[in-house]
């Protein structure tokens, strides 16, 4: 109980935290100015997480058409939510929290899981950039080829695990989120994080590294 009108424990803590997120989390301070209704800011959150919440939502839920309603709806929420907003993670953990449970209310309402393979756009996108950092470099015909069906591959390879461990991946690898962040969106333990992680990596190694040896596609089953 706070004493001579001063600040609680917890009101001392929470100041803290959204003072340390706002230095390191420059989405946090724009969000804080949707929050206060500045004009533009809540387009250029829109414009800068639109792309990237598209393509993780594809492959969560295996259809670009149904990812991009979802985005909207996640943009939706976090619009009316702004007037409540307190800082209390990234806010791109916040952001994909919500996405992960429309995501996993979509999958529940259809009565089905995600499709194993998804196209989710042009190599503009930013779906799978790890599938173009080990690409063949150079700008020939050939090598633009490679890169295409190695995109396809890895593609395939992240279609294929099971729904956690594709969440974990794409918010690991292509969404940079540390072990905690992935916990607080799933709603697990950083221990059961790594799991996931180690589990999903073991089996795309497996999957990609006989096309990265031989070149070959593997046949469709």
């Amino acid at each position: 109980m706070a004493s001579n009108g001063g600040p609680t424990q917890t009101q001392t803590q929470t100041h803290h935290l959204e003072q340390q997120l706002l230095a390191q989390d420059p989405d946090t301070r724009l969000m804080l100015q949707v929050r206060d209704d500045v004009q533009g800011a809540f387009e250029v959150l829109v414009r800068r997480y639109q792309d990237r919440l598209i393509a993780v939502l594809a492959h969560l839920v295996g259809d670009a058409a149904d990812a991009e309603d979802l985005a909207q709806e996640v943009f939706l929420r976090i619009y009316r939510a702004r007037k409540g907003y307190k800082p209390q993670a990234r806010f791109s953990t916040w952001m994909f929290t919500i996405a992960n449970n429309l995501a996993l209310n979509h999958l529940r309402g259809k009565g089905r899981r995600p499709a194993g393979s998804l196209d989710t756009g042009t190599d503009s996108r930013p779906g799978l950039p790890a599938a173009e950092r080990v690409a063949a470099p150079g700008g020939t015909a050939s090598g633009q080829l490679r890169q295409s069906e190695l995109g396809e591959v890895v593609r395939e390879a992240v279609g294929s695990l099971g729904d956690d461990q594709r969440l974990a991946v794409l918010l690991n690898k292509f969404e940079e989120m540390s072990y905690a962040e992935i916990a607080a969106v799933m709603n697990r333990s950083e221990a059961a994080v790594k799991s996931l992680l180690a589990r999903a990596r073991m089996e795309l190694r497996s999957q990609l590294e006989p096309y990265l040896r031989s070149g070959q596609r593997p046949p469709s089953s």
